[in-house]
């Protein structure tokens, strides 16, 4: 039984910093693809960042700059290091793994594993 869970939201000021953390049992990292998502209300879920073979990394260009995706392959554990946050950012934040090879990183469709989800507020 594969499980994500995220963990590291809350609510921060414009400009503040947050890591969040999405970690795994029943599931490598190793060597897969890790995205992160956020849905904010009313909206649509929106590829943030994503991870290949804990090495590769993609951004959405709104946060490119901002933002650092990382994996911890010890731990089982992938990050998302939140900088100079600003109040679009807010949202659901997910994780999800395993995605079908060639796919587009930021469409959720691909994903075969997901997370309950983290909520960043920033005001």
């Amino acid at each position: 039984h594969v499980q994500l869970v995220e963990s590291g939201g809350g609510s921060v000021q414009a400009g503040g910093s947050l890591r969040l953390s999405c970690t795994a049992s029943g599931h490598r990292f190793s060597d897969d693809w890790v995205a992160w998502f956020r849905q904010a209300p009313g909206q649509g879920r929106e590829g943030v960042a994503a991870i290949y073979g804990g090495l590769t990394t993609y951004y959405d260009d709104f946060v490119r700059g901002r933002f650092i995706i990382s994996q911890d392959n010890a731990k089982n554990v992938v990050y998302l290091q939140m900088k100079n946050i600003k109040p679009e950012d807010s949202g659901i934040y997910t994780c999800a793994a395993e995605k079908a090879t060639g796919t587009d990183w930021a469409d959720g469709r691909w994903y075969d594993y997901w997370g309950q989800g983290t909520q960043v507020t920033v005001s």
